[in-house]
């Protein structure tokens, strides 16, 4: 019986770690702000054609999970990059943080 316990350990889910808003930052500064504006008050694109951070994190229904997975699927007008699991649940945690008040 004691011979369980490591194994359901190591059957855990490693998704199950918390995703990490900084390091989402991080990635949208390398990847997305030249096209989106990622921070209220930051540098942003010189066009407004596509939607803001704060703008994409109010939407209803736009949970942290479905912007990951949004990110992870391929669809027009975006560029694939790529992006591991750990990545794009990072990433959405940081445009999910940018919906608090203005």
């Amino acid at each position: 019986m004691r011979w369980m316990l490591p194994l359901l350990v190591l059957a855990m889910p490693i998704a199950a770690q918390a995703a990490d808003p900084a390091e989402g930052r991080r990635l949208a500064e390398q990847w997305c702000a030249s096209c989106h504006l990622i921070a209220r008050g930051g540098p942003g694109p010189v066009t407004d054609a596509v939607p803001a951070f704060h703008v994409i994190a109010a939407r209803p229904g736009r949970t942290e999970e479905a912007i990951a997975t949004f990110l992870r699927t391929p669809h027009a007008g975006m560029p694939d990059h790529g992006l591991t699991l750990r990545q794009a649940q990072d990433l959405a945690a940081y445009v999910k943080a940018q919906g608090g008040a203005q």
